[in-house]
């Protein structure tokens, strides 16, 4: 059972909020910000008064079932009550834990989205492509907006490397547990006699970090430019305009070549050297919080394999949350993906509410 207290701050601290809105006497800044948490509150104060009235309520319905004036047509109805009562009680206290569950501050965000060929070869860059594929229809089905930042292309149409920024809202919160290794099982176009093949690809979502998340020192880059090339060495222009962008303290390195002016590459170079030491950042802090990051869910490490495409079964599976779907097919159009991420992210707050008990 939740602690009383902690349900009556909450009505305190709506009240509170809606005493400093109506006041007039906050500037515009903290208006907004005032406003936003009172909005929040407000989703669950019904929830948490009636948390607080159950005791009572109880009391009251058990003097009429023990009451002896009490016809038996009363006693029944106040005993179907009670039932309900009892019911509505658990339902509200789940739904106030997972209101006090802490916030990442990050699910509101954009998300940068890194998908790289890994190990198979040419088949690991179909699938890469195929993921890709993948996720704009999810996008567009979403209506949320995807820009390609950095594309590098192989050999019959694969993809040896994808960056991607995708807007909308609460981007990071949808697409965070996408980051890991994605191994698909299938019979390769070039495979004459029918073999199955294991390849797979890695898939990194950071959250987009702005200027007020990470301040980058010029004296912390180390900044180089070379000539663009393509595929095979092939020149892409003749001026220096490829931008190499090294963060000393993290030693963490983008490079950038897409564009033609050297100052696209680098401002495109930034964005994505920004949200990798925000997400470098971020995993520092929750490691140095809690060694219990290996849960149900993964650690979103890179190199943990998360999930299984088999083509000639039909089926995708989740290793995290053990979940087999046979709707491949499907899943590769966007059509069920949210189906995988509610479990993913039901899994995520079970194991958060067990630490609230």
């Amino acid at each position: 059972m939740l602690p009383l207290e902690k349900v009556k701050n909450l009505i305190d601290r709506h009240i509170k909020l809606e005493n400093q809105l109506l006041s007039g006497e906050i500037d515009k800044d903290k208006y907004a910000q005032i406003s936003k948490e009172y909005s929040d509150l407000k989703d669950i104060i019904k929830e948490a008064k009636e948390y607080l009235n159950f005791e009572k309520e109880t009391e009251d319905l058990k003097i009429i079932i023990n009451d002896e004036k009490s016809d038996n047509e009363m006693k029944e109805f106040a005993n179907n009550e009670l039932q309900d009562l009892k019911k509505k009680f658990l339902s509200n206290e789940k739904k106030i834990k997972l209101f006090l569950l802490p916030k990442d501050i990050a699910d509101s965000k954009n998300a940068i989205i890194e998908i790289r060929a890994g190990t198979g070869g040419l088949e690991a860059s179909l699938f890469a492509s195929d993921l890709y594929k993948m996720y704009e229809k999810i996008c567009n089905k979403k209506k949320w907006i995807i820009e390609i930042i950095s594309i590098s292309k192989s050999d019959a149409g694969g993809l040896k490397e994808v960056i991607a920024l995708i807007k909308g809202k609460n981007i990071y919160s949808s697409l965070k547990y996408e980051s890991g290794v994605h191994r698909v099982q299938r019979v390769p176009d070039t495979e004459t006699q029918g073999r199955v093949h294991t390849s797979a690809a890695t898939v990194a979502v950071l959250p987009e970090a702005e200027d007020l998340d990470i301040k980058i020192d010029e004296k912390d880059l180390r900044i180089d430019v070379f000539r663009s090339s393509g595929p095979g060495g092939q020149s892409v222009n003749t001026t220096d305009s490829a931008v190499r962008i090294t963060h000393i303290p993290t030693g963490i390195v983008v490079s950038q070549q897409d564009e033609k002016s050297q100052i696209r590459n680098r401002e495109k170079g930034l964005k994505i050297l920004r949200s990798r030491i925000y997400d470098f950042e971020r995993q520092k802090i929750d490691q140095e919080r809690s060694n219990e990051r290996k849960n149900k869910i993964g650690t979103g490490d890179r190199s943990e394999r998360i999930r299984t495409y088999n083509f000639p079964q039909g089926r995708v599976t989740d290793h995290r949350i053990n979940l087999t779907l046979h709707k491949l097919e499907e899943f590769m159009e966007g059509e069920i993906f949210d189906e995988i991420i509610e479990n993913l992210s039901l899994e995520a707050q079970k194991d958060e509410l067990n630490k609230l008990n």
